[in-house]
């Protein structure tokens, strides 16, 4: 195959000149395929961003109910007072009040749903960018039994009963 001499000529003060570059037409192109890409690439990218986000307030959610085990440990067996001011509900005075612990960019609240003598439920609240995309709420139980709003409405319905995103 013969090569194209792609260079091209143009008048300039009445003399014949050799340019090179790009057309108008090449350069659209260029845009409008790096377009194309960034609009699939974007929201792909927050989807990510969003699930790691979400697995550090599940991660941090199953440290807190370890501290909550070491607090009924040292408390006679009972999971109540280890709220602000003793309480039994609220934000917790044992642990984190926010995930990740370490970092700036925080994605949850931690708070202690509801703590008896013998089962407490926790709770990660999505704050900032993680609230802003849809999550809702995650919990944890000292059965074990895990929860996550999939949806955001503030409700767990019968395919929210695990941490995965179908159930």
């Amino acid at each position: 195959m013969k090569h194209q001499n792609t260079t091209r000529y143009f008048l300039c003060r009445g003399r014949l000149s050799k340019t090179s570059g790009f057309t108008l037409v090449e350069l659209m192109i260029t845009v409008a395929i790096v377009g194309i890409i960034a609009a699939i690439a974007v929201p792909s990218y927050q989807s990510s961003v969003n699930k790691s986000r979400r697995s550090d307030c599940m991660g941090t959610l199953t440290s807190f109910a370890n501290a909550m085990e070491r607090h009924a440990t040292s408390n006679n067996g009972s999971y109540k007072g280890a709220g602000a001011g003793g309480g039994d509900t609220g934000a917790p005075t044992i642990f984190s009040t926010q995930a990740p612990i370490d970092g700036s960019n925080k994605s949850c609240n931690l708070t202690i749903d509801k703590a008896t003598p013998s089962t407490y439920t926790l709770r990660a609240t999505p704050i900032n960018a993680l609230a802003s995309s849809g999550e809702g709420i995650i919990e944890l139980d000292s059965t074990g039994a895990r929860r996550w709003d999939h949806d955001g409405n503030g409700n767990f319905g019968a395919t929210d009963n695990c941490w995965e995103t179908t159930c």
